[in-house]
């Protein structure tokens, strides 16, 4: 654990101004030089309040000085007290808001938006049917396929974290991280779920050309692509090469030829973390075609692929109706980030309370920090994803 010099915080902060100060602790707290763990929220207020021992030893009840009523005119500057500690919470909020259990969070893209909910334009592939040019004689124009898809609305999530006076006094700095941590990860975990829930096709908010279609489809479903595979179970490569064979018969809409789409990324259920890694990783693949005497060993061409797994995954397959034995055997087989992406209006965003706020009176809550986002999971392409069941 770091050691805070709160004087020389004090100092740096009359110093270098709010905004510098700031600055500093969010880049030390983000690259993990320091940590929310290391503040104390009584040694902040005495530190960079002004008669900070004296405004904290005010908050006791037992104080014998009776009531406090400040003259006209006084008033306590708790605002460097206010700006440090709301980066500390911000940093706690951040830390469990982009843990490493969303896994898939960060298969996808974040892409900003200023938009409810937008229309994505795009400029159809143009066919290859080039013509011959000879020599002198100019080139023959094309036109441009309209092509567009629909993103759905956006919604906005929020919660609440409130520094309290006994939280102050009694140094109870790691019950207000600990709630801005829940925080986070609430607010982690919804997010997170949206997004999972397209990837599992649970909800599906594909909206191409006016059209509403399905994430998947099976062979037998007449859809207009097949990037659904039952009877699937990840045993060996053949169940990968499987799965890859699906897109080779992927066309574009526009042009009728094959998607371009070079998976990289498979993600799979819990149960079947080493199983994956173990068919991934192996250094050979053995084939041994029927009615051949012959066995060919050669090298493992799958090595490209990440592999992950989601614990959440796994429970919102079974939130969706699947069976346990069921839900262990899905996993999914693309580019996840052509697939899929979040459209965000803003990301988590921390913001303060005014001091001195009605409920300072009636609650004793000297500042709370409201934290939210706003956005929404969205289906780009579901022609690079293929997912595969057992």
């Amino acid at each position: 654990m770091a050691t805070i010099r709160y004087r020389e915080l004090r100092r740096r902060y009359q110093l270098d101004g709010p905004e510098k100060t700031v600055q500093h602790l969010r880049e030390a707290l983000a690259e993990g030089k320091l940590r929310p763990d290391d503040f104390s929220l009584r040694d902040l207020a005495e530190g960079l309040v002004p008669d900070g021992s004296e405004w904290v030893r005010m908050m006791d009840p037992r104080n014998p000085g009776g009531v406090h009523l400040l003259e006209a005119g006084e008033a306590v500057d708790v605002t460097a007290f206010l700006n440090v500690t709301g980066q500390v919470i911000y940093s706690k909020i951040l830390e469990a808001y982009t843990q490493e259990a969303f896994v898939v969070s960060k298969l996808v893209d974040t892409i900003p938006t200023r938009l409810d909910g937008e229309k994505i334009p795009g400029v159809g592939r143009l066919k290859d049917e080039a013509a011959e040019v000879r020599p002198g004689m100019p080139y023959p124009h094309v036109g441009f396929g309209e092509d567009y898809i629909e993103t759905p609305s956006t919604t906005k999530h929020g919660l609440i974290v409130a520094v309290t006076r006994e939280a102050i006094f009694f140094d109870r700095t790691n019950l207000v991280l600990s709630r801005a941590a829940e925080v986070g990860e609430v607010l982690g975990v919804n997010k997170e779920k949206r997004l999972v829930d397209l990837v599992i096709g649970a909800t599906n908010n594909y909206k191409w050309k006016g059209t509403n279609y399905n994430t998947y489809y099976a062979s037998g479903d007449a859809g207009p692509w097949v990037n659904a595979l039952a009877g699937n179970e990840l045993v060996d490569w053949t169940d990968i090469d499987a799965a890859e064979q699906l897109f080779a018969e992927i066309l574009d809409p526009n042009t009728g030829e094959p998607v371009l789409v070079e998976p990289n990324t498979i993600l799979v259920m819990p149960a079947y973390r080493h199983a994956a890694a173990r068919v991934v990783n192996a250094a050979s693949i053995e084939y041994a075609a029927s009615a051949r005497p012959t066995t060919t060993h050669a090298p493992n061409p799958l090595s490209r692929y990440r592999v992950h797994d989601s614990r959440l995954v796994y429970r919102r397959i079974l939130a969706a109706g699947v069976a346990a034995e069921a839900a262990k055997k899905w996993w999914f087989l693309g580019d996840f980030r052509k697939a899929f992406a979040y459209m965000e209006n803003w990301p988590i965003t921390v913001t303060q309370s005014p001091p001195g706020s009605e409920a300072d009176f009636n609650q004793d809550i000297v500042v709370r920090f409201k934290a939210s986002e706003r956005g929404a999971a969205a289906v780009i392409n579901p022609r690079y994803v293929v997912k595969c069941t057992g």
